[in-house]
């Protein structure tokens, strides 16, 4: 599989963070990427829990190796833009982020996101000196390609369990700073906050996280001046969920109703069934 010259995809993602709001949604695979982008989203986000439970893995248990083949597929599978998943930066030091950031810019994503999360269970976020080092060395590695890749600063608080606001605010306005081109703050459901991060940033976009059902609506979310929705890891759980649900009823019961809701094969093999449409 060759992925095609991404550098008018990259264009088009930086494009579409200029306004508006569009949706980013994370397909974990070849074949849900694909569906995606046959009804008609503009850009896909690569989802690092989606991937590894489809594994068979936990969320973190991929090494950069794999997360980087998986990169690497996903760029190829369609000619939309693609943002990584590209959790700490997969570097014990800013020299090995800078380094892992240069192989996954030659994956052909379009966006790359790196976040404060620490992996040292009593101190679940990076200081913030440790987590700016990062994110710089993820910005020289941008800077040095040439390529036009946009950079994700993402402040984990509300992850982790330490759901400051102000701590939040304070991260991303440094994260900003120091070349971040978009600012996330996984986790964020209250009005206040997604307001409070919009503002703290501006003029710099935002990514709003939306893992499950959620009393806004698109237009609601735009109106506080989001850039950009993403969904994590929620379409392959609500896969898992379906799927789960289905084997339940055949297990417990003997009922084959959580098959209803099946696709059927003749609508996945025409999907399937073309060659992945190029660039524009």
């Amino acid at each position: 599989m060759s992925t095609p010259d991404p550098s008018e995809r990259r264009r088009q993602f930086r494009a579409l963070h200029q306004g508006g709001c569009f949706l980013l949604p994370n397909p974990w695979d070849i074949g849900s990427a694909r569906y995606l982008q046959s009804v008609g989203f503009k850009a896909l986000a690569s989802t690092s829990s989606g991937h590894a439970w489809s594994q068979g893995k936990a969320d973190g248990a991929e090494d950069l190796e794999q997360v980087l083949a998986h990169l690497r597929e996903m760029s190829a599978a369609t000619s939309l833009p693609l943002n990584a998943d590209f959790g700490d930066g997969f570097g014990k030091t800013p020299a090995d982020v800078e380094q892992a950031v240069l192989r996954a810019i030659d994956t052909g994503v379009a966006g790359l996101s790196i976040e404060d999360a620490s992996p040292d269970p009593s101190q679940p976020l990076r200081p913030l000196d440790e987590a700016l080092a990062r994110l710089r060395a993820a910005r020289a590695a941008i800077d040095r390609s040439g390529a036009d890749v946009m950079l994700i600063g993402r402040a984990e608080n509300f992850f982790v369990g330490q759901p400051d606001i102000e701590d939040t605010l304070v991260r991303l306005r440094a994260y900003a700073d120091a070349g971040a081109d978009c600012l996330y703050a996984p986790g964020i459901v209250q009005r206040a906050h997604i307001e409070a991060v919009v503002a703290a940033v501006a003029p710099k976009p935002v990514n709003l996280l939306v893992g499950g059902t959620s009393a806004f609506t698109l237009q609601d979310i735009a109106a506080m001046g989001v850039r950009r929705v993403s969904l994590g890891g929620a379409l392959a759980r609500a896969a898992w969920g379906g799927f789960m649900q289905a084997t339940r009823l055949l297990q417990e019961q003997g009922s084959f109703a959580g098959l209803e809701a099946a696709t059927p094969g003749a609508t996945l093999n025409a999907l399937f069934d073309h060659p992945t449409p190029k660039p524009a």
